[in-house]
């Protein structure tokens, strides 16, 4: 890419790809019921992102690392996801990804589709198994506006540049400081503050609603 004209950041679980990790994760450790209930209770906005996501990777505690690579191969991309990165990459947009996921899924997923852009949460690994902890940063709402404004700055990009895509409430505060932002596949809680809405898993429904795309 010679000249960056627009950066696209993305949210992963529930908008790059169809699933929650978190939950996939539950299921391998035999708690997928109390895990999916945080997370949809996190993703409505009932519960603080971080004290939620703290909570359901405690209960990841003892799982073998070797279960990313069980999960990774559970996930789907949403329709016409590649497509949709290769077009805007064409086109002079650096496609950035910002989870609340976990870095061993994120980082595959980024490689897989050269995207060298992400922030993402790192699990504490012991010996080859969780312990149920976080380390570094936790990828909140606000990590995640920060984030995209620390890419545009370094980008040297205005706001009109900047497309942000999200589905949950942690995706809340970056989609308000982008200045295009599609609520793809969204809670009725991010639904209700954003008034761009994509309702089919098609990531090609996002091109027409970027207008500085030549």
């Amino acid at each position: 890419m010679t000249q960056v004209k627009g950066l696209c950041v993305m949210d992963v679980d529930g908008t790059l790809i169809a699933e929650e990790v978190i939950d996939l994760l539950g299921r391998e450790a035999g708690c997928k019921e109390e895990i999916s209930e945080i997370t949809n209770q996190a993703m409505r906005g009932e519960l603080d992102f971080e004290t939620s996501l703290r909570e359901r990777v405690a209960l990841l505690k003892g799982l073998p690392i070797s279960v990313f690579d069980t999960v990774f191969k559970s996930i789907h991309l949403s329709q016409n996801a590649q497509e949709f990165i290769s077009i805007l990459q064409k086109k002079g947009i650096l496609v950035g990804l910002v989870s609340g996921g976990f870095s061993p899924i994120v980082e595959r997923l980024a490689k897989s589709l050269d995207i060298f852009y992400f922030s993402v949460n790192q699990l504490e690994v012991k010996d080859g198994f969780l312990t149920g902890r976080l380390v570094g940063e936790i990828v909140t709402g606000q990590v995640k506006e920060s984030t995209l404004e620390k890419w545009r700055t370094e980008l040297g990009l205005p706001k009109e540049r900047t497309i942000a895509i999200g589905d949950g409430a942690n995706d809340l505060l970056m989609l308000k400081s982008a200045g295009h932002s599609i609520a793809f596949c969204a809670k009725e809680v991010v639904k209700a503050e954003i008034a761009c809405h994509v309702n089919k898993r098609d990531l090609l429904e996002v091109l027409p609603l970027i207008d500085f795309l030549e």
